[in-house]
């Protein structure tokens, strides 16, 4: 009698699943109440912006994996509980740094890469610094002088997504370091400042690469407001005096979050959706004119942590087809060090990850729209847009592609290996203005935002992931993508 009983229960249970539509699943778990919760206890004050490698990181990360154990979320397979330990190292700005050009002493200087120095002689002054730039010239031990950024986007954010190129270019040239000026107000500078001026955290095996006789390299970028020392440095031959006095590095520890589902299909379980955001922010501050020091990052990113949340709450109550991983990252902002880690380090084999549904966010100017990067870029750009629709949204594209935003998130570590990886962001059609107010400023307040918007907002994401999850056919790059290829590579096509 008790196994009729129980069969009944569990025919019950079954009938009540399946007798709701998948947007019904979505409403069902997804209300404003919860999502204020979790927005309004990552931004809080007592967190002090989160920065990767503080106390209060911690916090929020013990917070994301017991919010995931509360909803029956299983722990990362590899060590039983919701971390991934990410070893890193802490270095503090140099004790000293010095910068002439021509004699003249350069005062508003930022050190990003800070290998020991004393060099002075003649620099290369090579336009932007991009690969033609270095035809025919001779950098060995010598500094390239560069302008940020490149002909088609001079702006800050186009210089900061070239950095590690432009870097890269000069090293693998025999440069003993390279400058760039940038030309740029001194409000930007000060945010500038802020982030590069603050103690440096990288991943513990990055800083042991250079190996035993490997030449030392330091970058350094340099204000240069109006371009006109840019403009000198084109005619005729000059000087440059660069010494950095390094310190020493301390070891620090950080953790990713990483909580999975199983999926239900005896067949697509086996194939995974990774569902991810970063939790980290920047920290405590140059303050604002209201005396407000602690940058609360509560768009960026404590909605896209939420996000996840959302979706990890819905899934565990109503499983997909496919298998869920939901990993929240520390240090998107030090230089996308939880991802780069994960990717090299991966909990589950890369291969069976179909999909990776990242969020990430600045801000917001349009409520009727949800701005997906890369939304073309993927095979599964309607499951989204259907979504978006079902809640009274509209998915677009990237309306400022001169941003490079799709590869300045963590979904680019996992594009980079292959994996599709477009990212869902609150809706903008233009990164200004209103984006620009909250982006990296103290107030990135939780009672700044709307939260019938982001009710919405957060109900389209899980239900694309859902649709995604449970479409018969696997996601891959749209044809002739630029990680099409690696893709292929991945899967094996």
């Amino acid at each position: 009698m008790k196994i009729v009983i129980s069969f009944i229960t569990l025919f019950a249970i079954s009938c009540s699943i399946f007798g709701q539509s998948e947007k019904e699943m979505v409403i069902n778990t997804i209300d404003k109440n919860s999502i204020q919760g979790h927005i309004y206890f990552l931004a809080d004050d007592l967190l002090k912006g989160r920065e990767t490698g503080t106390p209060e990181n911690k916090i929020a990360a013990s917070y994301l994996a017991n919010t995931l154990r509360s909803y029956g979320v299983m722990p990362n397979p590899l060590t039983g509980t919701y971390y991934q330990e990410v070893p890193l190292t802490k270095v503090e700005p140099p004790k000293r740094v010095n910068l002439e050009v021509n004699g003249k002493s350069i005062k508003k200087k930022v050190v990003l890469k800070q290998d020991k120095i004393n060099f002075e002689g003649q620099l290369v002054f090579l336009g932007y610094g991009l690969g033609a730039d270095y035809k025919g010239q001779d950098v060995y031990k010598k500094v390239v002088v560069v302008e940020g950024g490149s002909p088609n986007a001079k702006d800050v954010r186009a210089a900061f997504g070239l950095r590690e190129q432009k870097a890269e270019l000069a090293r693998r040239n025999g440069a003993a370091g390279l400058i760039e000026l940038i030309k740029t107000n001194n409000e930007t500078w000060g945010f500038i400042e802020h982030n590069f001026n603050a103690p440096r955290v990288a991943i513990a095996s990055e800083n042991d690469k250079r190996m035993k006789g490997d030449m030392a390299f330091a970058h350094v970028w340099a204000q240069d407001e109006y371009g006109s020392l840019a403009l000198d440095l084109q005619k005729g031959t000059h000087r440059v005096n660069l010494v950095i006095q390094n310190t020493p590095e301390e070891s620090i520890s950080s953790n990713n979050v990483v909580g999975v589902v199983e999926g239900t299909d005896p067949i697509l379980k086996n194939e995974y959706i990774i569902y991810s955001a970063h939790y980290d922010h920047v920290g405590i501050g140059k303050a604002d004119e209201t005396g407000d020091e602690i940058y609360n990052g509560a768009r960026d990113n404590a909605v896209g942590t939420t996000t996840v949340l959302s979706m990890a709450k819905n899934l565990a109550k109503y499983p997909t087809k496919r298998s869920a991983l939901f990993i929240l990252f520390t240090g998107e902002e030090k230089g996308l060090l939880g991802s780069s880690f994960y990717v090299e380090n991966p909990v589950i084999p890369l291969e069976q990850m179909v999909y990776c549904f990242n969020s990430d966010n600045g801000g917001y100017n349009d409520t009727t729209v949800a701005t997906i990067i890369g939304l073309p870029r993927t095979t599964a750009a309607q499951n989204i847009k259907d979504a978006a629709q079902a809640f009274g949204l509209t998915a677009i594209d990237d309306p400022a592609p001169e941003q490079g935003l799709f590869d300045r998130s963590d979904n680019v570590r996992f594009a980079a290996k292959g994996i599709p990886a477009p990212t869902f962001s609150m809706g903008f059609r233009s990164f200004d203005g209103e984006v620009t107010k909250y982006y990296h400023q103290p107030g990135d307040h939780a009672d700044s935002m709307d939260y019938d918007y982001l009710e919405k907002f957060f109900r389209a994401y899980v239900l694309a992931g859902r649709n995604i999850a449970n479409d018969p056919e696997t996601p891959f790059w749209t044809a002739g993508d630029k990680y099409e290829q690696a893709g292929k590579k991945l899967y094996k096509q």
